[in-house]
């Protein structure tokens, strides 16, 4: 059940398996944190709008789909700090991999305590911050890698799992070198029209139910029972295996009578939330942003900024540019872990404080003539400390339940391809 990517990724394995599959969404639509919408008359992703083009799940899926694959321009990414936007080292999550020289992000004491840097070895999980910390200095941290973090996983690197989200920076840290790429191709790959595009292609090969929210799993004699739809008027839909793609709460709601063991780990996963606003703005009315040789750029924390980051997508994607005619399109993000406060606001106050943002950044800039807000309340799961113990348990509870499997991004990381690569293995589980 779920129909976000990862869902509707199991399903189809299932599918070709030869197994007579069914995709239950408690939400109107399909795509989970993949969606598409007009903005300006340009239809945009207003989720995630790239995936890792190195790791293969994600490319590939899209390739059996038919779908084209597009990367990245060659326009250079940027972090707003001290006032100015500034180069963004080449890194590994924001731990600068050569001297940083005088940037300007660091101050002169900051760039002095990284070249001081002594190796230290990890043999536990800890904290990506609190290693950066006693590694590279807390400056790296507040400066580098808290804006990277946070535009990932909307989380605080103080409070995230090294091994879970940064496992190379264990490496590195510890005095090693970084295995060279397995090949020159691009990082990062979008999807010519948007990723949203994605699942909505996956659903419509497969039996797909919206507005089907599940309230209960119970084990029968045959299977599975799923009590589904509104309280008023429930119905049982029966399974042989169930394949949980949700979110950690409401697994750990569905698993408690059946799993208890895993439900009580997964209960304790924290979510952040975050919203995306996106602007479309005339280019003839912003001819100094419509000339930028940027992408876009990440903002501190500490700087004490609204948004945390910026995107400007038609200077990244050349079918955004295409697309948009006379319009360029962009998109700041808001909203941080345990830091919900800053989304307590009107759509309109949080699109007035993107715009406020982008002016202090870039320079004047013309009204937009359209923005849409989308708010992704508890979108991203956060990686505590001892986050692949967590999942190994979870994971062992559930191997232990017959005709029952779980997947998606709470359990092996965040991006695109790494939750296909989870509803793989999910769909490899059930028998």
């Amino acid at each position: 059940m779920g129909a976000g990517v990862a869902g509707l990724t199991a399903a189809r394995d299932l599918s070709e398996a030869g197994h007579e599959v069914l995709v239950l969404e408690a939400a109107p639509r399909v795509g989970g944190k993949l969606l598409r919408a007009s903005v300006g008359g340009v239809t945009v992703d207003v989720g995630a709008e790239a995936m890792l083009n190195r790791r293969p799940e994600g490319v590939e899926l899209a390739r059996s789909l038919g779908l084209p694959l597009e990367h990245p321009t060659l326009a250079a990414s940027r972090i707003w700090t001290r006032g100015a936007l500034r180069p963004l080292p080449r890194s590994l999550m924001g731990v600068p991999l050569d001297d940083p020289g005088p940037s300007g992000v660091l101050s002169d004491e900051g760039v002095a305590r990284f070249r001081a840097a002594v190796p230290r070895s990890v043999e536990d999980d800890v904290s990506v911050g609190d290693l950066v910390d006693a590694v590279y200095g807390p400056e790296v941290t507040d400066r580098l890698v808290e804006p990277l973090l946070g535009g990932v996983y909307a989380g605080q690197a103080r409070l995230l799992s090294t091994r879970a989200t940064v496992p190379q920076l264990v490496t590195l840290a510890a005095g090693g070198s970084l295995p060279a790429p397995a090949s020159d191709a691009p990082v990062f790959a979008g999807i010519a029209g948007g990723m949203g595009r994605l699942p909505e292609l996956l659903a419509a090969t497969l039996p797909v139910r919206t507005d089907a929210t599940v309230r209960e799993l119970r084990r029968t004699d045959a299977g599975w029972a799923l009590t589904i739809g509104p309280t008023t008027a429930t119905e049982e839909v029966t399974a042989d295996a169930v394949v949980l793609a949700v979110p950690a709460a409401p697994a750990a709601r569905l698993l408690a009578p059946v799993a208890p063991a895993a439900a009580a780990e997964l209960g304790a996963i924290e979510y952040a939330s975050m919203a995306v606003v996106t602007f479309a703005f005339r280019e003839s009315a912003v001819p100094e942003l419509a000339s930028t040789d940027s992408s876009g750029f990440l903002v501190p924390p500490v700087d004490g900024r609204r948004i945390k980051a910026s995107t400007f997508s038609f200077a990244k994607w050349g079918w955004v540019r295409a697309a948009g005619g006379g319009l360029l399109l962009l998109r700041t993000s808001l909203g941080r872990h345990r830091e919900e406060a800053t989304l307590q606001a009107t759509d309109d106050e949080l699109a007035a404080w993107s715009l406020a943002d982008l002016r202090d950044a870039v320079g004047p800039i013309a009204d937009p003539v359209d923005t849409h807000v989308q708010r992704w309340g508890g979108g991203l799961p956060q990686y505590a400390v001892g986050h692949l113990d967590r999942v190994a348990r979870v994971r062992a509870a559930v191997a232990a339940v017959p005709g029952l499997a779980v997947c998606g991004a709470a359990y092996d990381g965040v991006g695109i391809p790494a939750v296909i690569g989870s509803a793989h293995r999910a769909a490899r589980e059930i028998p």
